[in-house]
């Protein structure tokens, strides 16, 4: 089976890393994850390190040589599509241009609405009784490239750690899926994708 080339950018904890993992060890699963790259030393860094991927950490350089370093990493490994994961660092329009229709983001709101960081304290400062996240192209300009997916559930609480880790549990469900989809249709331009039914939920709404 043929499979596209991923790399992933981390920050974080690496939820959304593990979950592109697992999803990758499925047969069926139209990727295979090559390259890791973090800016920083953080768990998603050392998550990666004990799953024998090949990582690199790429810190304190500006944009420019940052940008020439992982270019040329991506390359080397043939990458066919960048997928970030809370990654930290906003990426040059002349990095996404040349990786257009190429890099993925997952975003913590349902986009349009609180593009940016902070996303939770936002919703429960705000008031806002839904919230959900969104997987999108990335473009020149901050969480606005087209929208893949998205999902929503309500608030019931005014517990923050409670709300991040809903977002986190929904965001590893909806994630891979989006990057299946994504590879099947855009990349392969074929019509293999079918929907995972973990994600016909009462208390959330999927789409993508």
């Amino acid at each position: 089976m043929n499979k596209a080339n991923l790399s992933v950018f981390a920050s974080g904890v690496g939820s959304n890393l593990l979950a592109i993992h697992n999803a990758s060890m499925d047969k069926c699963f139209p990727g295979k994850l090559q390259l890791v790259i973090c800016n920083k030393i953080c768990p998603a860094f050392e998550l990666a390190k004990s799953l024998n991927y090949e990582t690199k950490l790429i810190s304190n350089l500006n944009i420019e040589k940052f940008e020439v370093i992982v270019h040329q990493e991506l390359i080397k490994k043939k990458i066919d599509l960048i997928c970030l994961t809370g990654f930290m660092r906003v990426l040059s329009p002349k990095f996404v241009s040349k990786w257009k229709n190429k890099i993925l983001n997952i975003h913590p709101s349902i986009l349009p609405l609180f593009p940016g960081l902070n996303t939770h304290k936002k919703i429960l400062f705000n008031g806002i009784k839904i919230h959900g996240s969104t997987v999108h192209i990335v473009n020149e300009k901050l969480d606005s490239g087209k929208i893949l997916g998205q999902f929503a559930f309500a608030v019931k609480s005014n517990d923050l750690d409670f709300l991040i880790d809903n977002i986190k549990k929904y965001e590893n469900l909806l994630y891979p899926e989006v990057i299946k989809k994504y590879i099947w249709t855009f990349l392969f331009k074929e019509d293999k994708f079918l929907k995972d039914k973990k994600l016909q939920m009462d208390n959330v709404v999927f789409s993508y």
